[in-house]
């Protein structure tokens, strides 16, 4: 009989590391939290009836994760322990009770907070000076990832006001929403595995040994507590917060003291409903109590602290049929399944389509068109299949196989090295044509207002164009007679296009489609050659010179000049007129320049990107969120959230007419 429960232990430890290693060191979760805590709490009952099996290295007794072998190995001042976790409004209520009966008391104060899905870290303060920056990895060392840590805009070098001798603050470094959604858009045009959430993507960036590949992804972070102190006292959590908030961190203002654990349930509740509202993702909220002098009392086991607790919202599933699976050819050719699902509504908007990535994931998850399937969002915004309900099945499913040849033109297509994606490789594919059209005349590149959806496919449908070169040889009488398109919105496409043509470089260089070269990227490679000219007889060498610019990135910016065909399509756009040079904007503005901008709302003499482009012209710098370390803010019509951050962070708030001022 023992001899089965050591095995059954064993087995469980053996299983909890794989999970471990999974979810902290190849970022690739397997099973949800709910289904890994299920394990654990299974271990330890068996552990706790059998304490003589208990080992140092049993999972029970550790925080997961381990310390990557490619950074300096750190240990913490002060361990960084996990939290026990809670799903029902129940358990929160059993934690209280547990709490209050060990501190002998009737009633406690509580902190409630947004539980970040982000990377721990913790950060080392001497005399207000940062020093050194690590990942929790197994709680007791982590990596020193410090100079990675220096690429997010929010970290205070520096603390405001008078400091503790040392100290360590403890945060959570996260990926904002909107950027996700753009790095997994450019990995799928690449043909290059996408990150399954944004805890994913944070955590695979931090792990980047390159910090200027670090910067590009645009990380952020919040800090919620402190490590080890000298130097100062605090009496609570919340006082320990404002703190921090008057030392220059970010500090997450949906903060709440709670004096009741009725009134902790409800703040939990609240959250639970808003949370689809925020430009980060959350999974729970954290549940500490206030004061230092009971958490003392309270203290912790080896593994997590036993005045803290998590409440981990559940992850909202819903049940659908797969009705279709269809293949996309995106800009660079790669092929794309995507599930057709009867629509349903998720996590707060309709869902009728969830990308499947490749043939792997559909025959790894046995996808199969007509099943029934349990579909999220992962990380709260990208639909996916998680699971097929394989019992509904009638018999009549369809297994499926991505073609052997490109959906759109009938050419053949081929696994590259190191991909995970198939690819067509005709250049001429109507379908990578009609991507990277749209691409060109999109906003942040050429800004060619009309040219949308429809348009670009009849365009290239009716061999109008062939690259995006020719969007400058057509005439009005050449679209006047399209689908959609009346004489004057025919005459405002020609204007657009004409208007187009005095773009800044920048605009034109991410036009291009260069694998890898965003709009940033873009607008450093502008500012560092001036000229397209210049641009394209740059030597690998030069290029990988350039801060923020990687040899992948110059490799594949060298090799795109050097392409016979993308020759032929520059050769057109020079001669059509289009600008390719850097505008020469004489001085620089003294009140622009170094400073840092966020633009939100409508503006009435200015895009969205007009605007960005004519601050980076003036030496200032564009940003999408706004932290600490916004100067400007410019408010238009309907600003939202980031004018609200923006007057709790104190940044200074400006109209479109007092920019004009500004930049006069």
């Amino acid at each position: 009989m023992k001899k089965d429960i050591k095995k059954k232990i064993e087995e469980l430890r053996k299983e909890i590391g794989r999970h471990n290693k999974k979810y902290y060191v190849d970022n690739k979760p397997e099973i949800s939290d709910q289904g890994y805590d299920a394990l654990l709490a299974e271990l330890k009952k068996l552990e706790d009836a059998h304490p003589e099996f208990i080992t140092p290295d049993s999972p029970t007794q550790k925080v997961g994760g381990e310390a990557l072998k490619e950074f300096k190995t750190v240990k913490h001042m002060v361990p960084m322990l996990s939290m026990d976790n809670t799903y029902s409004s129940d358990e929160i209520m059993e934690f209280d009770e547990r709490v209050r009966k060990n501190l002998e008391v009737e009633k406690l104060d509580y902190v409630v907070e947004l539980k970040i899905d982000g990377v721990s870290i913790s950060l080392l303060y001497e005399d207000g000076k940062f020093i050194r920056g690590a990942t929790r990895g197994d709680g007791v060392k982590g990596d020193d990832v410090t100079l990675n840590l220096k690429t997010i805009k929010s970290l205070s070098l520096k603390l405001t006001g008078k400091a503790p001798e040392v100290f360590e603050a403890r945060g959570e470094v996260y990926l904002p929403s909107k950027v996700f959604l753009e790095i997994n858009r450019e990995k799928e045009e690449l043909g290059e595995e996408l990150f399954a959430n944004p805890r994913n993507a944070a955590a695979g960036s931090l792990k980047l040994l390159d910090s200027s590949l670090v910067a590009k992804r645009r990380l952020d972070m919040w800090i919620y507590g402190m490590g080890f102190i000298k130097g100062a006292e605090f009496k609570a959590q919340s006082e320990a917060l404002d703190f921090l908030r008057r030392s220059g961190f970010m500090v997450n203002p949906n903060i709440k003291r709670c004096g009741s654990i009725k009134e902790v349930i409800e703040y939990c509740n609240e959250w639970q409903e808003k949370r689809h509202g925020l430009d980060y993702d959350i999974d729970g909220m954290v549940i500490k109590v206030d004061s230092f002098l009971y958490q003392r009392a309270l203290g912790q086991t080896s593994k997590s602290p036993r005045w803290m607790i998590a409440y981990k919202f559940p992850a909202e599933r819903k049940e659908t049929v797969l009705e279709d699976i269809i293949v996309q050819v995106g800009r660079t050719g790669a092929l794309t399944p995507v599930a057709v699902l009867k629509p349903i509504e998720l996590a707060g908007s309709t869902v009728s389509r969830a990308s499947l990535h490749n043939q792997d994931e559909i025959a790894r998850k046995d996808v199969r068109i007509g099943d029934h399937v349990l579909v999220e969002k992962a990380g709260e915004i990208i639909p996916q299949v998680v699971e097929v309900a394989k019992k509904k099945r009638k018999g009549d499913e369809k297994e499926f196989l991505m073609p052997k040849i490109c959906p759109v033109c009938g050419s053949a297509v081929r696994k590259l090295e190191n991909e995970v994606a198939l690819r067509c490789e005709n250049t001429s594919c109507p379908a990578q044509l009609k991507e990277r059209i749209r691409h060109f005349a999109s906003k942040e590149a050429m800004d060619i207002e009309g040219m949308g959806e429809a348009i670009v496919a009849q365009l290239v449908d009716k061999k109008m164009v062939r690259d995006y070169g020719d969007i400058y040889s057509l005439e009005r009488e050449d679209v006047a007679d399209m689908e959609r398109m009346a004489e004057k919105s025919a005459a405002n496409l020609i204007s657009a296009i004409e208007k187009s043509k005095a773009n800044s470089l920048n605009r034109l260089v991410y036009g291009l489609g260069i694998r890898h070269v965003g709009v940033r990227g873009a607008w450093i490679l502008a500012s560092r050659f001036r000229s397209l000219e210049k641009l394209s007889s740059a030597d690998i060498e030069e290029l990988e010179g350039i801060n923020e610019i990687g040899s992948i990135v110059a490799e594949s910016i060298y090799g795109f000049f050097r392409t016979q065909e993308n020759k032929k399509v520059i050769e057109k756009l020079k001669n059509s007129g289009v600008n390719t040079k850097e505008k020469d904007m004489g001085r620089v503005s003294s009140h622009v320049q170094g400073k840092n901008f966020v633009v939100t709302g409508s503006l009435e003499g200015f895009s969205r990107h007009e605007i960005e482009d004519l601050i980076r012209r003036l030496g200032g710098n564009a940003s999408s969120g706004v932290s600490k370390n916004t100067d400007y803010v410019v408010a238009g019509k309907d600003p939202g959230s980031k004018y609200e951050k923006a007057k709790k962070l104190g940044a200074r708030i400006i109209n479109e007419d007092e920019f004009k001022k500004l930049i006069s």
